[in-house]
């Protein structure tokens, strides 16, 4: 299959992009380099190193004979994506390119508008692109977990059958997200769910949980084609933050009880989720959701996992937690469709000992300790 990975410079759409190529796929990628920008603004950088685009894109061909086509453009510029489609003419498109962070788009006014915009407007553009191309393409929508929020009854994959004063239907799952990122997901969903109702296409709404890990089974061949590891309190992850506090011997810092729940996923299973979307494609005009998560942990459990796992003595301690969120809360989801497609999953545990420490005992001369503390509050105040 012809495959157009949309954010395939990023850190979860260049390891697909790897994957699908391994796999038989014809691939291209597509980025604007943001993220990289992102950077900057913020002061930090991957823990590990990350090549060039077209480094790795080289790199890759030199290690496995395969050629990956880029094309470097935003979705905001219709002409671009539209050119792009009819151009590289994809079976399937893995989406991936949005501003993902939660914090980032709570840092003020400005961060918020962009986000929403930017993910909104560029999938919208992309629906288009596909409904006026070639609208039996499969779109394949990396969601969020988040989208769902933490409601008292399961999360089930995406639909929900209701009855109400004697009367029964199928309706999307109500969403509560926690911030304006999530709320930016909770409107793609929508508007792809309205497009394969109304159009025919056909989609795939991944609801991913976080991801965890940084190596592959394709990135691992060659240190040009590593994926970032992000740490600091905007774009890092809770246990990135925690594995790199257990090797540096800092307390690992948990925001308030810990008791926050939520599903995550290895970096490997992720790439592999993707693969099984895109070989098993939905139907025409069907709305496929799947849970993308393998296991659920709270923020306290995911600090003892880390503990328990280092070879050595490590102390948790609790920090105020800057977002607003329910400290303790019941949450409990299905997520069957993937594994019932393939997916051997793996566990947390096991990724820790594999690769996580020793990435960051290789990198952590290069951690910015204060970048790894919560500056962006989710509540705002009058100046």
């Amino acid at each position: 299959m012809r495959v157009l990975v949309l954010g395939g410079d990023g850190y979860l759409g260049w390891p697909t992009a790897l994957h699908l190529s391994d796999r038989g796929h014809d691939v291209g990628v597509l980025d604007n380099l943001v993220r990289r920008n992102y950077d900057e603004e913020l002061g930090v950088d991957s823990l590990a190193p990350i090549e060039t685009i077209e480094t790795r894109i080289n790199a890759w061909e030199e290690v496995s004979g395969k050629h990956i086509d880029c094309y470097i453009g935003d979705l905001l510029d219709a002409d671009f994506v539209y050119n792009t489609v009819r151009e590289f003419r994809p079976d399937a498109i893995v989406h991936f390119a949005e501003q993902r962070a939660a914090p980032y788009s709570m840092i003020d006014r400005e961060h918020a508008v962009y986000t929403q915009h930017n993910n909104v407007i560029g999938n919208l553009n992309l629906l288009f692109a596909i409904a006026e191309i070639d609208p039996d393409i499969h779109l394949v929508k990396l969601g969020t977990m988040g989208e769902y929020g933490t409601p008292n009854i399961d999360i089930e994959e995406g639909w929900l059958e209701v009855e109400h004063k004697g009367r029964k239907d199928r309706v999307l799952y109500p969403k509560k997200p926690g911030s304006f990122y999530h709320l930016s997901k909770v409107h793609d969903s929508h508007n792809i769910e309205f497009t394969c109702r109304i159009w025919g296409l056909r989609a795939t709404d991944l609801n991913q949980g976080v991801v965890y890990g940084q190596r592959t089974e394709q990135t691992a061949r060659d240190e040009r084609l590593a994926t970032r590891f992000d740490y600091d309190d905007v774009f890092g992850t809770v246990l990135n933050r925690f594995v790199i506090q257990a090797v540096l011997g800092q307390p690992l810092t948990v925001y308030g009880t810990g008791g926050q729940t939520r599903g995550i996923i290895d970096i490997r299973d992720t790439v592999e989720c993707i693969r099984l979307a895109v070989e098993n494609p939905a139907e025409r005009g069907e709305f496929r959701v799947f849970n993308q998560m393998t296991e659920s942990k709270s923020v306290r459990q995911i600090a003892e996992t880390v503990a328990e796992a280092f070879p050595g003595p490590v102390q948790i301690d609790h920090l105020e937690n800057p977002r607003v969120e329910q400290a303790e809360h019941y949450y409990n989801v299905t997520h069957t469709g993937l594994e019932e497609l393939g997916l051997k999953p793996h566990l947390l545990s096991d990724t820790l000992i594999e690769s996580m420490f020793g990435i960051v005992e290789a990198n952590k001369h290069r951690v910015d300790v204060e970048k790894m503390y919560p500056k962006v509050q989710w509540k705002r105040t009058k100046a």
